[in-house]
């Protein structure tokens, strides 16, 4: 059983103050020797590269420690480098398959059983070893390897694109992912946002990298260390601040007399950079001070009051970002990971892809729901499972908070517009089918959308998605939260390896999805293999358990409860999570056994 977070904090909430993570300005400008050869091999070539042979990283006083982004890459040629990872169910292990292509001809390699333990990448797979200048080892550790990591071409005839996923994913009830490197491309080995700080007094050292025994076995990569050396220098965000309203004033009465003049020359440029900036950025970004670099935050133990932001119980991760991203201004390192982004002659894993466009009118003619193939709606076990105390809205209460997540396990995805008729509050949802080739073949409505104004959230829900209900021992119902509208979005990969998975959806964050107040239409869809995560945080979405005797309950994850939208199967759209209840009044704890083989709370 679980009572303490992964930070081993007690599962007991207050109000806290919600961190938002900037991106990490990791790099790459990969310059790298390729082999000419472009022939099919049964197996691809693998190799540890290096970006650069030096480094400058920070350690902040405030928030001492260092990442060790050096600036790795593994690369791969003649041919992809591609991994398969499954589990049959929650009773069964985490198996990794090596896949070979070989033409049109595909073959696939199990990798030894207990290699990898989740879907978060390669346990151990790069060896680090820090001297400092006196040739004294200082640190040495192993680091995992996610392949799905920033990555960037090492030829220009290359792919221009990669095929697989970025990222690999985290969510404790992850079903199946697929992890690569494209032929040509090389992908981060630093951990990114997953990574853990170490601590390093200013000064100048030396890196030593490898790919650690076991993986050169296996994939058959060449024992060749790569050396970078590393300065580390010690900052202060206060004293970064300090300088920066010295230039602002020192510069002031010139930009002044100069602004009207320099209109035509880029005068906008630090508008707008100040417009792309983070709520909470330094008003002094637009004068040219360099923004602190914040280091990944820690993943949230699950239920936080963060309004939904994403969904999910995380904070968006950003990307590991290759190293040419280096040479930008510390002020453009600050951003959020999405205004980053692709753009032409960057490539760095962060790209995310506008929301589908809705139809431009109703559907006409008579509504049919066709015999194509359909989504399939499925729940997973609640998880991030804490007790809150309802914060400042409802002080004085005892709340249990929670994450859930339905996924579509296809074959085909789930899309549904909405349409507003002038004046009314409330648009009117259908629901697509298509045909093998896409073509839409049939519609039928679905219910309603509705605008929800709160902050945070301010788009629109399709109303009556997935509904939540605390259960009793004897599984029948004991409270049920408020919460079932939704805006569909793709937050999670769920299962990557089932039947037409999207590894590429357009709508992965509210950014991307569900329109505005003013929106006459909007289109939500949740591809084939995603799942959308939302943390019920708040009173209203969490259950209230002020009243209810200590004991066992079930948290029963309900998808599609009024089948309304159409599937392949609606007998899998239940999932239930035991948690026990204790403690007393104002005092209540939450303990969550094992799920199967998931012990995650």
């Amino acid at each position: 059983m679980m009572t303490r977070s992964p930070q081993g904090r007690t599962n007991r909430l207050t109000r806290p103050s919600v961190a938002v993570a900037a991106a990490v300005a990791v790099t790459a400008g990969v310059v790298a020797a390729a082999p000419d050869a472009k022939t099919a091999e049964p197996s691809p070539k693998l190799s540890l590269i290096a970006a650069t042979t030096s480094v400058t990283l920070d350690s902040w006083k405030e928030d001492p420690g260092v990442y060790l982004d050096l600036g790795t890459y593994l690369t791969s040629e003649n041919g992809a480098f591609e991994l398969k990872v499954t589990r049959k169910s929650y009773k069964d292990p985490v198996l990794a398959t090596q896949v070979l292509r070989n033409g049109k001809k595909t073959t696939a390699k199990a990798l030894p059983a207990g290699l990898v333990k989740d879907f978060s990448g390669l346990p151990d797979f790069a060896q680090i070893s820090v001297t400092d200048a006196a040739g004294k080892t200082v640190l040495k550790q192993t680091e995992a390897f996610c392949p799905n990591n920033a990555s960037g071409r090492v030829r220009p005839d290359a792919p221009a694109n990669s095929k697989y996923p970025q990222s690999c994913p985290v969510n404790p009830f992850t079903l199946g992912s697929v992890w690569g490197v494209e032929n040509g491309w090389a992908s981060n080995t630093y951990a990114g946002y997953y990574a853990k700080p170490v601590q390093l007094a200013a000064g100048t050292y030396t890196a030593k990298i490898s790919v650690t025994k076991k993986y050169r076995d296996l994939f058959g990569i060449a024992n060749k260390p790569r050396t970078v050396k590393v300065t580390v220098r010690e900052r202060s965000w206060e004293e970064e601040e300090q300088g920066a309203d010295a230039a602002a004033r020192s510069a002031a009465p010139r930009s002044a007399q100069s602004a009207a003049g320099h209109q035509g020359h880029g005068g906008h440029e630090g508008h707008q950079q100040a417009a792309d900036a983070p709520a909470g950025a330094s008003a002094h970004a637009a004068h040219g001070a360099p923004a602190r670099p914040e280091a990944p935050a820690t993943r949230t133990t699950g239920a936080t009051p963060t309004f939904n932001v994403g969904h999910g119980p995380y904070p968006p991760a950003p990307p590991a970002l290759p190293w040419a991203l280096k040479k930008e201004s510390l002020q453009r390192q600050a951003f959020s990971a999405a205004k980053v982004g692709d753009r032409p002659g960057q490539t760095d894993g962060s790209r995310q892809a506008p929301a589908a466009e809705p139809n431009a009118k109703r559907p006409t003619g008579k509504a049919t729901v066709p015999d194509v193939p359909k989504p399939d709606l499925r729940s997973l076990p609640a998880y991030g499972i804490t007790v809150s105390d309802g914060y400042e809205d409802v002080p004085g209460k005892d709340y249990l908070a929670f994450s859930a997540n339905v996924w579509n396990a296809g074959p085909a995805k789930l899309v549904v517009d909405g349409f507003r008729s002038p004046g009314k509050e409330l648009m009117d949802a259908y629901q697509y089918f298509y045909d093998a080739k896409g073509k839409q073949v049939g519609y039928t409505p679905t219910g309603t959308m509705e605008w929800d104004p709160r902050p945070g959230h301010e788009h629109w829900h399709f109303t009556d998605f997935a509904s939540y209900r605390l259960l009793k021992a004897d599984k029948k119902e004991s409270v049920r939260s408020g919460k079932e509208a939704f805006c569909l979005a793709n937050t999670d990969a769920v299962d990557y390896t089932v039947k037409n998975a999207n590894w590429h959806p357009d709508n992965t964050d509210l950014s991307t999805a569900c329109g505005q107040e003013n929106s006459i239409s909007v289109r939500e869809v949740l591809d084939v293999g995603s799942g959308d995560t939302y943390t019920q945080d708040l009173p209203g979405q969490s259950f209230d358990i002020t009243g209810l005797p200590n004991g066992t309950y079930y948290i029963q994850v309900l998808a599609n409860p009024e089948n309304r939208l159409k599937e392949t199967n609606y007998k899998n759209n239940s999932a239930l999570r035991k948690v026990v209840l204790g403690g007393k009044k104002g005092a209540r704890t939450v303990k969550v056994p094992a799920h199967d083989l998931v012990n995650a709370n």
